[in-house]
């Protein structure tokens, strides 16, 4: 890599069919799939993950608008959303039945904002009134709800790689709700509340879930909060405040990230490293959150290394011969 990039590409990218009035694209964070879903599944639906030997390629009845669609871990399970009160099933288990079947929600007048597989065959809804936890049985084509909690809910994030679902509740948002999953259970743990930088008058959401997400850091689980702030001399700009929320006992703000600028963010965890990812100046910010006072409550941190651009990387279009290329893109 040139000493002018800290970050490149992959060289193996996954390539789809861009969305379009006919194909509808989805990613699935949990098992890092997309889905490209042409004309409600009934001319297609491909599938593609990091590896050649996770796509998949099938075609489905059209039932409608395909609003969410999700394998569970291991492709055996297809989930589909087509309406706000119930999900669509299909076995993908050699020998099993194939034949749709369907789960609606238990809550009367809910509306299911979407779901999250946490096993091969355990499943969450999330609606706008709390959270139901099922067991698929694929050879019965029916499932088993285990569990249930009434709460309201804005919005919601999933971590996949601890299994933990975060709701958004309250008028403004910011107060979050965790529920860790594990063998069939489903644990309510401690609720925190986000700092805002201004509390709006009437209240109102005021906390997005674009400003919000979770990761797995040095083997601990981190809520990340995107904070904007208008440029002024008191304050240099947005920040990224960590929150620890550990299994158990209180989640505590522990880590504040200085951007020293302002305008759109993304965010993205890299060998334990924090990179931000700057629109506008189409640079990258690294952190490490282990370079910290050693009896800080909240240790705040500045860039490890000034910010740059990612490599460019330039895409093969498909049928050029070696060596013709499109321009390339971030």
């Amino acid at each position: 890599m040139a000493e002018e990039h800290y970050l490149e590409l992959s060289e193996n990218p996954v390539q789809f069919e861009h969305a379009s009035s006919v194909n509808n694209v989805f990613f699935d964070e949990a098992n890092k799939q997309v889905f490209a879903v042409r004309s409600g599944g009934a001319t297609g639906v491909v599938v593609k993950g990091p590896d050649d030997k996770s796509s998949v390629a099938f075609r489905m009845d059209d039932k409608g608008e395909v609003k969410c669609i999700k394998f569970s871990i291991g492709n055996k399970i297809l989930a589909v959303q087509r309406t706000s009160k119930s999900v669509d099933f299909i076995n993908f288990i050699p020998d099993y039945p194939h034949t749709e079947f369907t789960q609606e929600c238990k809550t009367k007048n809910a509306s299911v904002l979407g779901f999250c597989w946490t096993s091969w065959n355990e499943i969450v809804f999330i609606t706008d009134q709390g959270i139901e936890f099922y067991q698929v049985f694929p050879d019965k084509r029916s499932l088993k709800l285990l569990k249930s909690q009434s709460i309201n809910v804005n919005w919601y994030q999933y971590c996949p790689e601890t299994a933990v679902i975060l709701l958004s509740t309250t008028v403004q948002g910011n107060v979050l709700q965790p529920f860790a999953f594990r063998n069939g259970t489903m644990t309510r743990m401690t609720k925190f509340e986000i700092e805002l930088p201004v509390v709006p008058k009437p209240a109102k959401l005021t906390l997005s879930e674009r400003d919000i997400a979770m990761a797995t850091i040095y083997g601990q689980l981190y809520v990340m909060y995107l904070k904007h702030h208008s440029r002024t001399v008191n304050s240099p700009g947005a920040e990224v405040v960590l929150y620890h929320l550990p299994r158990e006992g209180a989640c505590k703000k522990s880590h504040v990230l200085k951007l020293n600028t302002t305008g759109k963010f993304a965010l993205n965890i890299v060998d334990n490293l924090i990179v931000v990812h700057h629109q506008s100046s189409q640079t990258s910010l690294i952190f490490d959150t282990r370079l910290k006072e050693p009896d800080c409550a909240v240790n705040t941190h500045q860039p490890v290394l000034p910010a740059r651009s990612i490599h460019p990387y330039r895409i093969p279009l498909s049928g050029t011969r070696p060596g013709q290329n499109s321009p390339g893109f971030i």
